[in-house]
């Protein structure tokens, strides 16, 4: 089987956007689903309800692979299981080092997930004297004085970063120096990376802030909500004179709302 460090994806070269190439795992996990449930094909509408997209965009972004569906039919799901996984590169084996093998790491490490979708574990690496050796999902975790040869040795190209933050740049510059063109940073840090090299951040302390200003929101609007019918009258007065009769004034700018909100 091929690896990954002889072997790369043809989307840049084939001109598909980054926002297509970031939708294509969401429409393989959908098509992944239906062909477990042996779904032959599926319409662009369903497709993108379960992949949470709109189906224009949909039809668009498989434009982009060379794939337009039947009239009427619809798409075969097992040709697009295929085309969309050899688009993304996920035909082909692909070694994958894993750095810091504290909770996150080893939980990582644990991830069956990997394997299914084309990528190997091919080394777990720690600082830690005390971790060498020691098996995490099976796998000996290996001292970081190795990590070259790690990679020289596997042909490794993709690298995860899941150490403290303070060593993490010091982790991906050797990770660099050693080969590995893409790094999936797990670490609470920005990473400077030179041109050539790939870096996708995963931050779960960002994304739980952002569902927190969500809460926020929604809870502001339920109170919004009950204070504006506590407060809004039974009968609506007539416009004033000089109004256009629909709540409305004549401003400097247009129409301005009678009651400005909150």
């Amino acid at each position: 089987m091929a690896t990954g460090r002889t072997h790369r994806p043809a989307t840049r070269s084939r001109g598909i956007p980054e926002a297509t190439v970031a939708r294509l795992p969401l429409y393989l996990r959908a098509l992944t689903a239906l062909s477990e449930r042996s779904v032959p094909t599926v319409s662009s509408e369903e497709l993108a309800a379960a992949a949470g997209v709109n189906s224009a965009k949909l039809r668009k972004d498989f434009s982009y692979l060379g794939s337009y569906g039947t009239r009427g039919v619809g798409y075969d799901v097992e040709y697009l299981v295929y085309q969309i996984s050899r688009e993304l590169g996920l035909t082909q084996d692909w070694p994958v080092v894993i750095v810091g093998i504290g909770n996150l790491g080893a939980a990582l490490a644990g991830y069956g997930g990997f394997a299914s979708r084309g990528f190997r574990v091919a080394a777990l690496i720690d600082a830690d004297p005390a971790m060498t050796g020691r098996p995490v999902a099976g796998i000996p975790v290996q001292h970081s004085d190795d990590l070259e040869r790690i990679v020289e040795d596997d042909g490794v190209s993709i690298g995860v970063i899941a150490t403290p933050a303070g060593v993490a740049q010091q982790v991906c510059d050797r990770l660099v120096a050693a080969g590995v063109t893409s790094i999936l940073n797990f670490a609470p840090t920005v990473l400077s990376v030179p041109d050539g090299v790939d870096v996708r951040k995963v931050d779960l302390s960002i994304e739980l802030q952002i569902l927190a200003f969500h809460e926020q929101r929604k809870a502001g609007e339920d109170t919004g909500a009950d204070d504006d019918a506590e407060h809004t009258p039974a009968v609506v007065p007539p416009a004033p004179r000089g109004t256009t009769g629909t709540g409305s004034r004549k401003g400097p700018d247009g129409d301005v709302p009678a009651v400005m909100p909150a």
